[in-house]
């Protein structure tokens, strides 16, 4: 049950109205979100930018998205993402193994468990150890790093909204969390 009320879509003005008509207003979290028209726009944009226009790996991004995820407990996100991560090509023996919480696991790469290792650092001490940052640095681009950071820092930001706001689960995702482990 959400803890703030979605906002009724039905009384969005003209401007408001065209911009939550691009999105999957179905989405609980836009139906949330669209509560501050600005933080919204600003959210969606930074998301896709994200999302869609970095140079990291998108299963990097990914890996790396459902273990903020995890470590934040938010189930919503780790659902959502475990979806988008099977888009772009992550294996389930993968998925599997950060829903035991395993970034050790023999599944995950060199690259990836550094990733990995780099994500646990910011998420739980907020600057990475300097051995991280190596690790990390050896294989991506200023670039891809500073993107990494970034897309660590705002699903932090998206799960504690999440859980804050009390953000309901989507179609599927009461069976999903039967396994979820969270």
């Amino acid at each position: 049950m959400p803890r703030i009320p979605y906002y009724d879509v039905e009384q969005a003005t003209r401007k408001h109205a065209e911009f939550l008509g691009k999105l999957k207003p179905h989405l609980n979290i836009f139906r949330m979100l669209a509560n501050s028209e600005y933080a919204l726009k600003g959210f969606v944009r930074m998301g896709n930018g994200l999302l869609h226009r970095c140079e990291l790996d998108p299963q990097l991004r990914e890996l790396a998205i459902i273990r903020v995820g995890r470590l934040s407990r938010a189930a919503y996100e780790v659902f959502q993402h475990e979806r988008i991560a099977r888009e772009v090509g992550v294996e389930d023996a993968k998925i599997a193994a950060l829903r035991d919480a395993t970034i050790e696991a023999a599944a995950f790469t060199d690259n990836e468990k550094a990733v990995l290792r780099f994500t646990d650092d910011v998420v739980r001490n907020v600057r990475d150890s300097d051995r991280n940052l190596k690790a990390v640095g050896a294989f991506l681009s200023p670039g891809a790093l500073v993107e990494l950071t970034l897309n660590i820092g705002y699903y932090m930001m998206v799960c504690r909204l999440l859980e804050t706001t009390g953000v309901e689960g989507e179609e599927g995702q009461a069976e999903w969390l039967k396994t979820a482990k969270l």
